[in-house]
């Protein structure tokens, strides 16, 4: 089977799982104005890349396309959090501190300017 088919496979678990588990999470809770459904999608995920590679590593138990299925597909659309979150500790634990410490700086702060600027630009021809 393909990577791309494998990859889109995950990558269509994954979505649904989000949407669910984030949506159930959200429901059951008395919280509002917090995304706690988020919150614990992400956390969720970052447990698991982080048990999944580390048994991958361990026991070399996933070969490339189950790989690509689990990390790339499901995980990926489950919560690119996650593979953020693997990246920059991957980077620490190579001794690579900071590139890692750049990458969650950059992440955050370039990520917050870009939902920012995709706003403000969108809402100019909008409003």
């Amino acid at each position: 089977m393909g990577t791309f088919l494998l990859i889109g496979m995950g990558g269509f678990l994954g979505a649904i799982m989000r949407y669910a588990l984030s949506t159930f999470v959200q429901n059951s809770t008395k919280v509002s104005g917090f995304p706690l459904g988020t919150l614990v999608v992400n956390l969720i995920g970052c447990l698991l890349i982080g048990a999944l590679a580390q048994l991958a590593e361990a026991r070399d138990i996933f070969t490339p396309e189950t790989s690509s299925l689990v990390f790339l597909g499901f995980l990926g659309a489950f919560t690119t959090f996650s593979t953020f979150s693997s990246d920059s500790l991957n980077l620490m634990r190579n001794g690579q501190n900071l590139l890692s410490y750049l990458n969650i700086g950059a992440s955050v702060v370039l990520g917050l300017g870009a939902v920012w600027l995709g706003r403000t630009f969108t809402a100019f021809f909008t409003n």
